[in-house]
């Protein structure tokens, strides 16, 4: 029984790591749509894009690991 609460436990703390990069990611995207708008395309922009695509990376590696670990669940 210890396994499977910290199986689940893992799995909310994740779910909260995937909350907070959501939230980055709209934030930043809406600070780079802002700059787009204005036309200020510079460094800044640029930065914004890169972090975007790093944040879309790790979304998807939590995601990843979300799954794997509700697959151990499974198991159990």
């Amino acid at each position: 029984m210890a396994k499977l609460d910290e199986i689940k436990e893992h799995i909310g703390a994740l779910k909260g790591y995937m909350n907070i990069i959501i939230a980055l990611m709209l934030a930043i995207g809406a600070g780079i749509s802002k700059l787009y708008l204005v036309g200020n395309i510079n460094l800044l922009f640029w930065i914004g894009i890169f972090i975007i695509i790093v944040l879309i990376i790790i979304f998807t590696l939590l995601a990843k690991n979300i799954h794997m670990n509700i697959k151990k669940l499974k198991d159990l």
